[in-house]
C-alpha cells in the first residue's frame, strides 16, 4: 500500500490531470462503509420505490459502499463531467428528450476519461491497484460525491454542485490509494422546495426520497410495460426522461455551458424533435438514427411507446395517421398505447 505521506502533491497532480481530462469536479472521500447511507437504502428498496429494477435489489449487499464491494479499497476519487445545456429545458416542444440524452453517450465518453485517469495513476504510482465505475455497477455515485466534497445529495436526491448546478455526469475510482480525503459537502438545499413543487407526477414523498414507481424518468426509460394511465397525462410530451426537478434547482444560475465536455453537445434533431418522424421508426431505423446514443438502450419498442403517449397529449390532429399505423403493431403494449393515443386525438378539440 502507497504511504500516505506522499498523497499531498499526488492529489493535486491527480486533480490537475482530470481537469485535463475533462472533469470539472474532483474530489476523495474515503472508502470506509457508511452506515446511514445503507440504512437508508435498505429502507427505500423495502418500501418497493426502486420499481422494477430488481438490480438495486439483487446486489444491495454491495451497494452499502465501496469497502463491501472491494474490501482492499481505501480511497475513492470522485469526479463529475459538466452537460450543462444552454437553452432552458422546461421550454415547451413538440416532444422532450431529457438534456443529459441529447449528445452522445455519458458511460463511453466519462469511461473513456476514467480510465486515462486511472492509466496515469499507475504510471505515477506503479503497484497502485483500482477500478472505474461509471454507472453500471453498484456504487452510489451520488452518496460519494457528497462525501468527496463535489457537491451534495439534493432534495430530488440528485447531486448538486454550487459550481456546476444539478448537471454532473459522475463517475468513481476505488483504490488502494490512501489518498487525503476531502471534507463532505454541507447541505444547501435550505428551505428551498421548489424541485418537489415541480414534480408533474408527485413522485417525492418527501424531500430527499425518490419513489421511481411515479417518476417520469422511470417509467419513460426502466418501464417495460404499458405506462399506467394515471401518469400518461402528466408525462406530458415527455419522450424520454424528464429535467424538470432539475432544472427548476436555483443553484443551476452558476452552471456554464461554456464548460459542458465537447461531447454531450446536443444533436439538433434531439433538441426539437419531431413525433411523425418518431413514430414511423421501424427497429432499424431507430437502432440507425440512435447509434451513440444513451436512448439506444430502451429499444425501439419502448421509444415509440413513450412517443404515443406524447402524441395523444400533443392534441396535434396531423399525427392522426402516425398513430393509426401502430394500432396493429406486433408489440402488444405499442399497439395499446396507440390505441389510447387514438382515443385522445379523437376526443382532442
Amino acid at each position: 500500500m502507497v504511504n500516505a505521506g506522499v498523497s499531498g502533491d499526488l492529489k493535486q497532480d491527480l486533480a490537475a490531470k482530470a481537469r485535463e481530462l475533462g472533469f470539472v469536479a474532483f474530489g476523495v472521500a474515503p472508502a470506509a462503509d457508511d452506515p446511514l447511507r445503507a440504512r437508508r437504502l435498505e429502507e427505500w428498496l423495502g418500501a418497493g420505490m426502486h420499481g422494477a429494477m430488481e438490480w438495486m435489489a439483487a446486489r444491495a449487499d454491495v451497494r452499502k459502499g465501496p469497502q463491501s464491494m472491494w474490501p482492499e479499497a481505501r480511497s475513492v476519487i470522485a469526479l463529475g463531467m459538466s452537460y450543462a445545456p444552454e437553452i432552458d429545458p422546461l421550454a415547451p416542444g413538440e416532444a422532450k428528450i431529457s438534456v443529459y440524452a441529447q449528445g452522445r453517450d455519458y458511460h463511453d465518453t466519462v469511461k473513456k476519461a476514467l480510465k486515462a485517469l486511472a492509466r496515469w495513476l499507475v504510471e505515477r504510482v506503479p503497484g497502485t491497484e483500482l477500478k472505474v465505475f461509471v454507472d453500471t455497477a453498484p456504487v452510489m455515485e451520488k452518496p460519494l460525491g457528497e462525501a468527496a466534497g463535489i457537491g451534495w445529495q439534493g432534495k430530488h436526491t440528485n447531486l448538486v454542485s454550487r459550481e456546476h448546478g444539478s448537471w454532473l455526469f459522475l463517475g468513481a475510482i476505488y483504490t488502494t490509494l490512501e489518498l487525503e480525503p476531502d471534507e463532505p459537502h454541507a447541505d444547501r438545499c435550505g428551505s428551498c422546495m421548489a424541485c418537489q413543487q415541480a414534480c408533474p407526477t408527485d413522485a417525492f414523498p418527501r424531500p430527499y426520497q425518490l419513489d421511481a414507481r411515479r417518476c417520469i424518468s422511470y417509467l419513460t426509460i426502466e418501464h417495460a410495460g404499458p405506462i399506467p394511465e394515471e401518469f400518461r397525462e402528466a408525462i406530458g410530451t415527455r419522450i424520454y426522461g424528464c429535467d424538470d426537478c432539475l432544472a427548476v434547482c436555483p443553484w443551476n444560475r452558476f452552471a456554464d455551458a461554456a464548460q459542458r465536455h465537447r461531447a454531450f453537445l446536443p444533436r439538433e434533431d434531439l433538441v426539437a424533435p419531431r413525433l411523425a418522424q418518431l413514430l414511423a421508426l421501424d427497429d432499424a431505423a431507430f437502432r440507425q438514427k440512435f447509434s451513440g446514443s444513451p436512448i439506444k438502450r430502451i429499444g425501439r419498442n419502448r421509444f415509440v411507446r413513450n412517443c404515443l403517449i406524447a402524441a395523444g397529449n400533443s392534441g396535434d390532429q396531423a399525427l392522426h395517421s402516425q398513430v393509426s399505423a401502430l394500432l396493429a403493431d406486433p408489440d402488444p403494449v405499442v399497439a395499446e398505447a396507440a390505441r389510447w393515443a387514438q382515443a385522445r386525438l379523437t376526443t382532442s378539440p
